[in-house]
């Protein structure tokens, strides 16, 4: 369970350092924006080391559908824009994928 804690942490982490920088460049708030963003993203970084995985690819794969997941959360709740069916859809099969991946029995 603290592996699912810190894959969404991460992954708030990371969406908010993103877009801290998507507000800057692409709604024209102030450069000053990307500070946060950029301690939003090495947050997020670290959190990725705390994982329980002998090889970072496996965590990264298994954190991408955490993201996603954590990605329309913030579309819904910042941008205030309701993902559709689609989203949800997409999000619960990279959901279980990242499952998968995570607490897939090893040999």
């Amino acid at each position: 369970m603290a592996s699912i804690a810190i894959y969404i942490g991460a992954a708030f982490a990371e969406v908010a350092g993103c877009f801290a920088f998507w507000a800057w460049l692409k709604l024209g708030k102030p450069i000053w924006w990307i500070f946060p963003g950029v301690f939003s993203l090495v947050i997020f970084a670290l959190l990725l080391t705390k994982i329980d995985s002998d090889f970072a690819g496996r965590a990264f794969a298994a954190y991408g559908g955490v993201y996603i997941s954590a990605s329309l959360f913030w579309l819904w709740i910042i941008e205030q824009n309701m993902p559709d069916r689609w989203d949800f859809i997409g999000s619960v099969i990279c959901f279980l994928g990242a499952g998968v991946i995570l607490f897939g029995p090893r040999a």
